[in-house]
């Protein structure tokens, strides 16, 4: 990389890396520290600011072209997609509630073994038996991981790692649906369509699962102004990441990606741990460092087979 080229790449991963960072910690202030506990109405309000925002960044201030929706056939599968992503956010946003952030960044760390479940099931698509063999020591990290985890609570591993599979199935589904030429959409333009439609599955959810939720945060916001800001924050930064991810691997590539991505898990894992001062035990550690060690593993696989 060319030196005058490295500067804005290294910027780009570093609001990258502290957007995403910064959005999960603040969730996870909110949800559990902060005692704010509607994931779902905080959900609908990362989704609000991604759709006003992606508005914003595409159809006015046009950083990648628009890609309009062709077919009603098209609109559901982007629907379905983004049902699914509803899943997998809200599953995180309430795991945090439950478990520290170091737990779920391990567990989410499994991503790929749910990914190569879903490619089978789905797509009847094989891969090397090598890739197959780096997934054992993803799972098994995760095991050693619950085995040492201090603040272990079962229901929150549950919904976490329904979480990891929503974000897996949305994965390959995407690749599914919008295969076709006619059909796919970057993942900012996808996110303009996505976002919408959230707020849509989100909002009657909210009313029925998070009662008078809008009220009780007024009522806090009367107390305590700093909620507003929190969440208007919060809410922002919950696109920033989606347009930093986007940027970064425009400026990249996808295995550098991967690999980036690997690296801010664990920077989230010790930067969590310094904040929220959550205990953590060696064996926990070590099963985190095994599932990572696998992850790498197994994106080597993958490229060594292409």
């Amino acid at each position: 990389m060319k030196s005058s080229s490295r500067w804005p790449t290294i910027g780009l991963v570093t609001a990258w890396y502290a957007s995403n960072i910064g959005v999960l910690l603040l969730n996870k202030y909110l949800l559990s520290n902060y005692g704010f506990k509607y994931p779902i109405f905080l959900t609908m309000c990362h989704m609000t600011a991604c759709s006003l925002l992606s508005y914003v960044a595409i159809v006015w201030m046009r950083l990648v072209p628009l890609q309009a929706i062709r077919s009603r056939v098209q609109f559901a599968k982007i629907a379905t997609l983004s049902l699914v992503f509803c899943t997998s956010v809200v599953s995180g946003n309430v795991s945090l509630r439950y478990l520290p952030v170091s737990f779920t960044q391990a567990v989410g760390a499994t991503t790929p073994f749910f990914t190569a479940v879903f490619a089978y099931l789905m797509t009847v698509k094989r891969e090397a038996w090598l890739t197959y063999l780096t997934l054992l020591p993803v799972v098994t990290g995760v095991v050693i991981a619950s085995g040492g985890e201090p603040s272990f609570h079962l229901f929150g591993f549950i919904v976490c790692v329904g979480a990891t599979a929503a974000r897996a199935l949305k994965s390959v589904l995407q690749g599914i649906l919008l295969s076709s030429e006619g059909e796919k959409l970057n993942s900012m333009n996808l996110l303009l369509y996505m976002a919408p439609m959230a707020v849509v599955f989100l909002l009657p959810a909210t009313l029925l699962m998070e009662e008078n939720v809008v009220g009780i945060t007024i009522a806090l916001a009367r107390n305590d102004i700093k909620i507003v800001w929190y969440l208007l924050f919060n809410s922002a930064l919950a696109y920033f990441v989606n347009l930093t991810n986007f940027l970064v691997t425009k400026s990249t590539s996808a295995l550098t990606l991967q690999v980036l991505g690997n690296a801010k898990g664990a920077v989230a894992v010790v930067i969590s741990i310094l904040i929220f001062k959550n205990p953590v035990s060696v064996t926990g550690m070590l099963g985190y460092a095994l599932t990572v060690i696998g992850v790498i593993l197994y994106s080597e696989a993958k490229k060594r087979s292409k």
